[in-house]
């Protein structure tokens, strides 16, 4: 227990004296830092205790841990609905490496068997195990749900049938545009959601438009009114994180269908579902201008990124987020050149006044050109998932 703290507190110290060797090295930033070397000393070394006990809490299993009582695939319970979420078809990994309760909601119901395939309800989705897929990309996939809502209401009348400038699908003789294609495009949408099965329609109020596998609904409110004005005066859309969002097809279906949707007792062995269940840290690529999220070894999330130009170099090394505020105004003057730029998304500071945030006066993510005063860009809507995401003390590497 001794050397095991010992060892905790070893690795701590490295930690920070990186953390403060590189904030020696490399002052630049587009924020002045809203901490002191010591106060961001303080916050990380006690985020990360708390994160470390709480994961030490919820990963304890439920009852007896006779390993012969213990499920044989990693078993996540969701007290929420009440049901479980395994890893013996392959359902847990896809759920956090896809978008989780963004994408999919919480689970409805057990893995149960339809027409011989082994399958589970979702709010807005129903996995499938493909066995003829073992071991491929296509091992997990959504069910046509979709499809099949429509094959029971028809498909909705086009509001304009005048042909939109946008994707056209001959397949289905549907076009996908806007902010519909952009969500699509971005989120892996062919094999995520399939093909556009109907033009963009008003359903209560909302645009809404159907997929082999999913609804989507436009929430415009959901981008705040100061980035709907910005994207004009800019000349390029921005998108928040829930401006799209998935309709509850899953649990719409499974009611028509009459499926139990009661919820069941926690196995014992079974862990219960909190987003630190996992370690998580962030990886950033100055060479790929890329970057990485994982749980574990898994990686859940990846998103473009521009960092510091020549001169104002993003700094590599070993940090961790020490301070998040969800908007505030940039300004500084270094080497000659003056800032001031409100309305800065989603900042998240990982080293002196080096910070994840969004962006919205370029759009060069990922494009290798790097624009910043040192701080890694990221699009609003990535950003926001970042934040959320995180919690302080986490673990954020550097690297070219």
């Amino acid at each position: 227990m001794i050397g095991a703290a010992l060892l905790v507190f070893g690795l701590t110290l490295v930690l920070l004296l990186s953390i403060h060797a590189a904030e020696a090295r490399h002052p630049q930033a587009d924020f002045a830092a809203p901490l002191s070397y010591r106060e961001a000393q303080a916050v990380v070394v006690a985020a990360q205790a708390r994160e470390a006990h709480l994961r030490t809490v919820v990963s304890q299993p439920l009852g007896s841990v006779n390993p012969e009582l213990l499920p044989r695939m990693q078993t996540i319970y969701f007290p929420q609905t009440g049901h479980h979420l395994s890893n013996r078809s392959g359902f847990l990994d896809f759920w956090r490496a896809n978008g989780q309760l963004q994408s999919f909601g919480y689970p409805l119901t057990e893995e149960i068997v339809e027409h011989g395939r082994i399958v589970q309800y979702f709010e807005r989705a129903r996995f499938e195990l493909h066995a003829e897929y073992i071991g491929t990309p296509q091992q997990v996939q959504l069910g046509l749900l979709g499809r099949e809502i429509l094959e029971k209401q028809g498909v909705p009348p086009r509001l304009d049938e005048a042909q939109r400038e946008g994707r056209y699908f001959p397949e289905t003789g549907h076009t996908l545009w806007g902010r519909f294609r952009s969500f699509w495009e971005r989120r892996d949408g062919m094999q995520l959601y399939g093909m556009p099965l109907s033009e963009v329609v008003e359903e209560d109020g909302r645009s809404v438009q159907y997929f082999e596998r999913a609804k989507f609904i436009y929430f415009p409110e959901e981008l705040p009114a100061v980035f709907r004005s910005l994207q004009h005066s800019y000349g390029y859309p921005l998108n928040a994180l829930y401006e799209v969002q998935l309709s509850d097809l899953g649990r719409l279906l499974a009611e028509q269908r009459g499926i139990n949707l009661a919820p069941v007792p926690q196995l014992e062995g079974t862990h219960t579902w909190h987003p630190a269940l996992w370690e998580r840290r962030v990886e950033i690529s100055i060479g790929e201008q890329w970057l990485s999220a994982y749980e574990g070894d898994l990686l859940v999330f990846r998103a473009p990124v521009a960092t510091g130009r020549d001169g104002f170099n993003t700094p590599v090394g070993d940090y961790a987020v020490y301070y998040k505020t969800p908007m505030q105004t940039m300004s500084g003057c270094m080497a000659g050149e003056c800032w001031n730029v409100p309305h800065v998304p989603w900042a998240q500071y990982i080293v002196g006044g080096v910070a994840l945030h969004g962006t919205y006066w370029h759009n060069n993510h990922g494009t290798g050109i790097r624009p910043s005063h040192g701080c890694i860009n990221l699009r609003l809507e990535d950003a926001q998932w970042l934040y959320e995401w995180t919690s302080l003390g986490t673990p954020v590497k550097v690297r070219y």
